[in-house]
């Protein structure tokens, strides 16, 4: 996924409102961005780091730029958690995750039972649902992990795709990683013990379970390489 304009350098100095940054842009102006991302972002910035900003001409916006990477000093890490959905669809319609890789039809934001599920792959009478999830967190032994909070979204999600496969279905839940400093990947117990029961009882009933990094610069971000869950 290549940005369509060049990013806008800068450095944060504060995030607030879960949704908005303070960023001072080369020259000393001091802008809002807008952070489209609801998670904690533990991990992915302190005062002072280095931000990759998109620049956006629409009037009708209150923050024009948007915060797009920020670097700790050995990665880019992506946080905007509104590209993730993207960088999946164009990883597997390029063939680069291999155990996605056959099917006829692509679908997104597909509903199933009472949850909304990000794709579909369609072979034939087979279908495949894949729930999406974006990874920025780091933990201290160097692997990503998720979640980053209680997520109860993420909980019903795993219940559903357990669903589908009892039903006779494909499921996959996909984690998407945007950073490049780290080694393995694994569910952060120590912050949602539930979401990490139910991803162990979602891989025993026979949802694939799969987990992705991204590499990162100023031009664009793309899928890259597998990397082991250790659940």
């Amino acid at each position: 996924m290549n940005f369509e304009n060049p990013l806008v350098e800068g450095i944060i100095i504060n995030r607030y409102k879960r949704f908005l940054a303070d960023i001072i842009l080369d020259g000393n102006e001091t802008i809002t961005a807008h952070v489209a991302n609801t998670g904690s972002m533990t991990g992915c910035w302190q005062p002072n780091w280095p931000v990759l900003l998109s620049r956006h001409n629409n009037t009708k916006r209150k923050y024009p730029f948007s915060l797009e990477m920020t670097f700790n000093g050995e990665s880019w890490i992506g946080v905007n958690t509104s590209r993730t959905n993207k960088l999946a669809v164009e990883a597997i319609k390029n063939g680069k995750i291999n155990q996605l890789a056959t099917f006829d039809q692509l679908e997104t934001e597909v509903s199933t039972g009472d949850s909304r599920l990000d794709i579909l792959l369609s072979q034939e009478s087979t279908k495949h649902f894949i729930e999406v999830k974006n990874v920025t967190l780091k933990n201290n032994n160097g692997n990503a992990s998720f979640p980053d909070s209680i997520t109860k979204r993420g909980q019903k999600h795993l219940q559903e795709l357990i669903s589908l496969v009892e039903q006779g279905h494909k499921a996959t839940l996909l984690f998407i990683i945007q950073r490049e400093d780290i080694i393995n990947f694994l569910p952060a117990k120590e912050i949602d013990p539930i979401y990490t029961s139910l991803l162990k009882q979602a891989q025993l009933k026979g949802v694939n379970i799969l987990a992705y990094k991204c590499k990162l610069n100023n031009k664009g971000i793309t899928v890259d390489q597998q990397v082991k869950c250790i659940l």
